[in-house]
């Protein structure tokens, strides 16, 4: 058993938070003394490990109560609420990126691009190009990274400052041409597949 105390600095938490999740009904200490101090069992030590982990990722405290729902029936599926949390999470990041491109277009000075974090897309066809990646290695990145994955291409896309139309052309692009080059891929098969039948 854990008094309140060393519960909270094993969480690197207040007392005054432990207190408050109680209150909530979060985090309800399993045993009481005899004068009324609570004494959290291992238990609850394995709930709040779990209360800060959801909370490390955002999740706001009534949704990690609907999660932690003792009762399986009523019990917020927690899947549901993380891909909550990822959609606002992608929100509040675009957000950010567009505020970050209007700074640097607002310095107007080329000096800040090198100073900054901020990936341009024409920083990044430099730094492919430093790198042997011609134009057609390029596209073949470009289908490559919109077949295994088109949300986060999106996203890439979205932080190098492309306008939305740009973006638009660019992965309709790669999507049709890496439905092409499977059409073709599906043909030489097709072929070599009659020919071995000859």
């Amino acid at each position: 058993m854990k008094t309140i105390r060393q519960l909270a600095a094993q969480f690197s938490l207040s007392r005054t938070a432990l207190l408050y999740y109680d209150r909530l009904g979060l985090l309800k200490p399993e045993y009481r003394t005899s004068a009324g101090h609570r004494l959290y069992s291992e238990t609850d030590e394995a709930r709040l490990a779990r209360i800060c982990e959801l909370r490390a990722a955002g999740l706001p405290l009534g949704e990690i109560d609907a999660v932690l729902d003792p009762y399986p029936k009523l019990r917020a599926p927690i899947g549901d609420a993380l891909n909550r949390r990822l959609s606002d999470l992608n929100r509040e990041i675009a957000a950010l990126r567009r505020q970050q491109q209007v700074a640097l277009a607002l310095l107007r000075d080329r000096s800040a691009h090198g100073r900054s974090r901020v990936m341009t897309k024409e920083r990044w066809v430099q730094l492919l190009a430093a790198c042997g990646l011609d134009e057609a290695d390029r596209g073949q990145w470009h289908r490559e990274f919109e077949s295994l994955s088109p949300e986060a291409h999106q996203d890439f896309l979205e932080s190098l400052g492309l306008p939305s139309a740009e973006i638009a052309q660019i992965r309709k692009w790669s999507a049709g041409a890496g439905a092409a080059r499977s059409r073709r891929a599906g043909r030489a098969q097709r072929t070599a597949t009659a020919l071995k039948k000859v």
